[in-house]
């Protein structure tokens, strides 16, 4: 994998084959079985997302979208293909880079200092946070206490002062109150629409996807299905889902079932003898 700094390229990120793959975890009293399995949770994906796009990634559970957003954040490795990512990424989910035993406050002074920033831009940073997050006394709590919500506030709200020049969001405005979900969203249309930031958004809200973002990149079963204008992508995936939601349910789990094994890579293991002799 590659990640290079912000450089003079249209793109903010170019992806060539890129594969990400698990290993599944065996079932108690399978572990002696021949063999293994792996799972491709993206297989060869190729795109490019020029810089100051807005893009909306859309699929039903279990395509890749998380695995997408932590690949691009930095925080899994691929396994085959190339990536570069140009410019500072910051990856905004739930639980994301908190520390649960630490306070709120103190995951904000961490996150300062693993950035190497000094105390008065942790100053700057933590006044930011506060004013954004409207925490109150829970800043002061360890975030295990903290709610789903009030932790996307603070994931939220740490990214926003870091000013990283992708942002990355991954169902953070799902939970918690409206009101904050609208404050996030107009914060962000307004980096949108006058700081040219590129932003990848990952919702299962069509009607707020349309709404923030300009194209659409739609992943289903780990490969890219369709990346174009926003409202085309986001009507060609609402078909799919219709569909799909409507098949019986025997007809829908033997569809996905038989959609599952074609993301398996199953590794038989060959005795002494047969990897000497073939």
């Amino acid at each position: 994998m590659e990640s290079s700094k912000y450089d003079n390229s249209e793109y903010a990120v170019e992806l060539e084959h890129v594969s990400k793959i698990y290993k599944l975890q065996k079932k108690d009293g399978e572990s002696k079985k021949k063999g293994s399995e792996s799972f491709y949770a993206l297989r060869d994906i190729s795109l490019k997302i020029k810089r100051g796009d807005v893009v909306g990634i859309l699929g039903t559970n279990g395509s890749g979208k998380s695995t997408l957003s932590l690949v691009l954040s930095g925080i899994s490795d691929i396994d085959e293909g190339t990536m570069d990512v140009n410019g500072e990424q910051a990856l905004i989910s739930i639980n994301t880079g908190l520390n649960n035993q630490l306070t709120g406050l103190e995951n904000i002074n961490v996150k300062g200092a693993l950035l190497g920033f000094n105390k008065k831009k942790i100053q700057q940073m933590t006044e930011g946070v506060i004013e954004f997050a409207e925490l109150g006394d829970f800043l002061y709590q360890p975030v295990k206490k903290y709610s789903s919500g009030m932790k996307s506030r603070l994931g939220f709200s740490i990214s926003l002062a870091l000013d990283p020049d992708i942002f990355i969001i991954d169902e953070a405005l799902s939970v918690g109150d409206k009101g904050f979900a609208k404050k996030c969203l107009d914060r962000m249309m307004k980096l949108r629409n006058e700081k040219d930031k590129t932003i990848l958004f990952i919702s299962h809200s069509l009607p707020q996807v349309k709404e923030f973002c300009r194209t659409g990149l739609w992943i289903e079963g780990g490969k890219l299905m369709e990346m174009g204008p926003i409202d085309e992508v986001c009507d060609h995936y609402s078909d799919y889902v219709e569909k799909l939601n409507a098949m019986p349910g025997k007809e829908k789990k033997k569809m996905l079932d038989e959609k599952f094994k074609e993301r398996l890579i199953v590794n038989e293991k060959k005795s002494f003898w047969t990897r000497l002799f073939g």
